[in-house]
């Protein structure tokens, strides 16, 4: 089933898979970036949430919670692309060490999957993008 290959072999593929692995560091970033987000429109829907419960119906912080709502879907497709992304790169990793030692051509497959994580990668930063418009386009800055 599986042969035992030579050094070389095994650090050409160390080699091949370098490039997605740090793929899978940028999209950790990311992940962080977009996780981090999520919490501050969870934190400040809370305190809203909290002000219109004691202070009774306002139309401001209404519309305010209705806005972080929408934020808040977008960065959630937004880590749930990135997620994604980051899975479909795991497995072009696993891939390409499998491809070398089962000796089974999975080079269609490992590129399929290295375009959808890219098809992914790019949702994500586009779903991030409207969130961050959104975010921008309610901004009162009041001198």
């Amino acid at each position: 089933m599986f042969d035992l290959a030579p050094a070389s072999t095994i650090a050409h593929t160390i080699q091949l898979s370098l490039a997605p692995v740090f793929l899978l560091t940028g999209v950790g970033a990311i992940l962080a970036v977009l996780t981090n987000r999520l919490g501050r429109i969870i934190d400040r829907a809370r305190v809203l949430q909290a002000r219109l419960e004691n202070a009774g119906p306002n139309e401001c912080y209404q519309q305010e919670l209705r806005i972080l709502a929408r934020r808040g879907r977008h960065i959630h497709w937004a880590i749930g692309l990135s997620t994604t992304c980051a899975l479909l790169v795991c497995a072009v990793v696993a891939l390409l060490f499998i491809d070398e030692f089962a000796r089974v051509n999975f080079g269609r497959a490992v590129a399929g999957l290295f375009v959808a994580a890219m098809v992914n990668l790019c949702l994500a930063l586009l779903s991030f993008l409207r969130e961050i418009f959104l975010a921008t386009q309610h901004v009162r800055i009041v001198p």
